[in-house]
């Protein structure tokens, strides 16, 4: 039937997800977002429009699929601070754990190229990075954190948060991210 999309828009942003993911905005080529979607440039313009509403479209896929965990994480009780961290940054560690995902963290390399992004993607992931600040800090304070120190441990983990996607890309070990987990922890 003409006019009738032909594939699984859902799968197809998927693709695009982990494109972006394993290269970041610059080096996601469109030939590279057409191989890994499965699409032709054609149905990827006509779809998710041009390459910045693509990255757009996937990070907001891929705040839809990892930011609820890190509230069920935090959503405690927990029993200190501390235990918030290492909730927190567990999930973290199965998420560069998983062999289906690319090592890092999409929003990590989003950050690190903010400039290649447009005003709403650099918009957007300034404002996913304050959510997750936000979650921490209430999640520290209802584990009986004063209100300097919800802030300064939600940033501290935040900043572990980022240097162990960093840390996963450059081929640290499991085990060397746990410990990094574990000593933010106490």
């Amino acid at each position: 039937m003409a006019g009738r999309k032909q594939f699984d828009v859902d799968e197809a942003l998927r693709g695009a997800m982990l494109v972006f993911w394993r290269w970041g905005y610059s080096e996601a080529s469109i030939d590279r977002l057409t191989e890994g979607t499965g699409l032709g440039r054609g149905s990827l313009y006509g779809t998710f429009g041009d390459k910045s509403a693509l990255f757009r479209k996937s990070l907001e896929r891929y705040a839809q699929t990892y930011h609820p965990l890190y509230e069920q994480a935090l959503s405690g009780p927990h029993s200190s601070p501390g235990a918030v961290v290492a909730a927190y940054l567990g999930v973290t560690l199965n998420r560069i754990a998983d062999p289906d995902v690319p090592d890092g963290c999409l929003l990590t390399m989003s950050a690190a190229q903010l400039p290649a992004l447009d005003a709403e993607g650099q918009a957007m992931v300034r404002a996913m990075i304050a959510t997750l600040r936000g979650m921490l800090e209430q999640a520290l304070r209802a584990a009986g954190a004063g209100e300097r120190e919800a802030a300064e441990l939600a940033l501290c983990t935040l900043a572990t948060n980022k240097s162990l996607a960093v840390l996963s890309r450059a081929g640290f070990s499991g085990e060397e991210l746990s410990t990094v987990a574990a000593v933010a922890a106490r």
